[in-house]
């Protein structure tokens, strides 16, 4: 089994970047995410690089900024290529399969409000994205009113 879950802080702004031929979007950054234990009273943070595709790309790239909170779920994979000095270079990244917004836009989101890029619903089909129907205005829903 292969799955991450991580919360932390983009330490710049996202890179979108769009592939050749196909033109799928890609977004790659790094998060910032805190260590439970300090040394010495000193807080730790290791530095993840995170690599997005598609819809959820764009959208992260468009809402997200240095700074901002985010939580990621995906899978960790590593790869390597041949460096121009003619090295050989290795890569361990995560694949975001799903992306949260736990902060976005110029002020901060309420505790326990985020914004779901994943474009599936629960059966894994793709959904569209309408921006225009959400935006500021997402209300969050408290899980503890629904009688199921």
């Amino acid at each position: 089994m292969n799955k991450v879950v991580l919360i932390g802080r983009l330490t710049k702004d996202p890179e979108l970047k769009f592939t050749p031929g196909t033109g799928a979007a890609v977004a790659t950054f790094t998060i910032a995410v805190d260590r439970r234990f300090s040394k010495d009273g000193q807080r730790e943070a290791d530095f993840i690089p995170i690599v997005v595709w598609g819809k959820q790309a764009e959208s992260t790239a468009n809402y997200m900024s240095k700074g901002k909170l985010i939580g990621i779920s995906g899978r960790i994979q590593t790869r390597s290529y041949d460096a121009k000095d003619g090295t050989k270079r290795y890569v361990t990244e995560v694949i975001a399969e799903e992306v949260q917004f736990l902060e976005w836009g110029n002020g901060n989101r309420p505790a326990g409000s985020s914004f779901n890029v994943n474009n599936s619903d629960e059966f894994g089909r793709t959904q569209g994205f309408n921006e225009e129907a959400y935006g500021q205005d997402i209300t969050p829903v408290d899980d503890g009113d629904i009688p199921f």
